[in-house]
C-alpha cells in the first residue's frame, strides 16, 4: 500500500468506524503526537477514539501525499459544539504504520466573505509531473513574500486574474486579500511568518506548515493550488499556539 492508501484506510477505521482496535493495525508503538488533543503513544490515541461521541463523523475534502507525509483536509463534526475544519499531517514509517501526527483545527464559518467554504473547491491533485516545479514556486514565494515581506513581487507568484480565497475573512483576488490584511493590521494582527517547517507537495497542491505571529504566536497552515506557474487558490488555518501540550514534542 502507498502512504496515501495507508493513511486513508487508517483514518477511515479510526475516525469513520470509530474502531479503537485499528490502533493495533495501523499505529506505531513509537507514535509521536503534536496535537493538543492527545499525548504520545498508541494508547492515548486508542483512548481518544474510544471516547468519540455517537454523532461524531469526519467529512473529508482532499488528500495530498508526498513520500512518507500525507495531509488530510476536511471537517470534524462532533469534537465539540461546532464543526471544526482541520488539516491533519501524518508521517508513515517504513513498516507502513502511522508514526507521527500534526494538526490544526479551526471552527467552521457558515458565512464567509468570498462565499466559498473553508474546504470546497477542486479535490484531486493534478499535473503530477509539475510537483517539484510547484514546490519550488511556493518555497520561493514563502521566502520572498511571506517571510521576506517583499509584496512588490506578489504577482510573480500569485495570479493577478484568478485567486480563489477560502480564508473566511478574505474576498477573492489580490485586492480581497489586501483588504483583509489591512483589516487585520488595524486589529494588531500582522501576518508574520518566521519559520517554514514543512512543505508537502503533490501535483498542483502545495501545503506549507509554518510558525509566526498573528497578534500572538500561531501555526500557519497554508494550502495553495498552482496553475500555469501561478498560485490560483488558497485554503488556510491560522491556529494559536497553546501555552502547553500533553507531551513535549511541540506543534512542529
Amino acid at each position: 500500500m502507498s502512504s496515501k492508501d495507508i493513511v486513508v484506510t487508517a483514518a477511515g477505521e479510526l475516525f469513520g468506524r470509530k474502531d479503537p482496535g485499528a490502533v493495533d493495525r495501523w499505529v506505531s508503538a513509537a507514535y509521536r503526537q503534536h496535537s493538543s488533543l492527545a499525548a504520545d503513544g498508541p494508547e492515548a490515541l486508542r483512548k481518544l477514539v474510544a471516547g468519540l461521541p455517537e454523532g461524531f463523523r469526519y467529512e473529508g475534502a482532499r488528500v495530498i501525499a508526498d513520500g512518507d507525509l500525507v495531509v488530510l483536509h476536511g471537517t470534524y463534526h462532533g469534537f465539540g459544539p461546532q464543526p471544526l475544519v482541520a488539516f491533519d499531517l501524518f508521517r508513515v514509517d517504513a513498516d507502513g504504520h502511522l508514526a507521527e501526527h500534526w494538526d490544526a483545527l479551526t471552527p467552521l464559518v457558515a458565512e464567509t466573505v468570498s462565499g466559498r467554504s473553508q474546504t470546497d473547491g477542486l479535490t484531486e491533485p493534478s499535473d503530477l509531473g509539475k510537483t517539484e516545479a510547484n514546490r519550488a514556486l511556493v518555497v520561493e514565494f514563502a521566502g520572498k513574500v511571506l517571510q521576506g515581506g517583499d509584496y512588490s513581487v506578489l504577482t510573480d507568484y500569485i495570479s493577478a486574474t484568478t485567486y480563489l480565497q477560502h480564508n473566511p475573512e478574505a474576498a477573492d483576488g489580490l485586492d480581497g486579500f489586501g483588504a483583509a490584511a489591512a483589516k487585520w493590521a488595524e486589529q494588531g494582527k500582522n501576518l508574520v511568518y518566521k519559520t517554514v517547517h514543512k512543505v508537502v507537495a503533490e501535483g498542483d497542491f502545495v501545503l506549507l506548515q509554518s510558525e509566526g505571529e498573528f497578534g500572538g504566536p500561531v501555526a500557519y497552515w497554508d494550502l495553495f493550488r498552482i496553475a500555469d506557474g501561478k498560485i490560483v487558490e488558497h485554503w488556510d488555518i491560522i491556529a494559536p499556539v497553546p501555552d502547553s501540550l500533553p507531551h513535549s514534542n511541540g506543534l512542529f
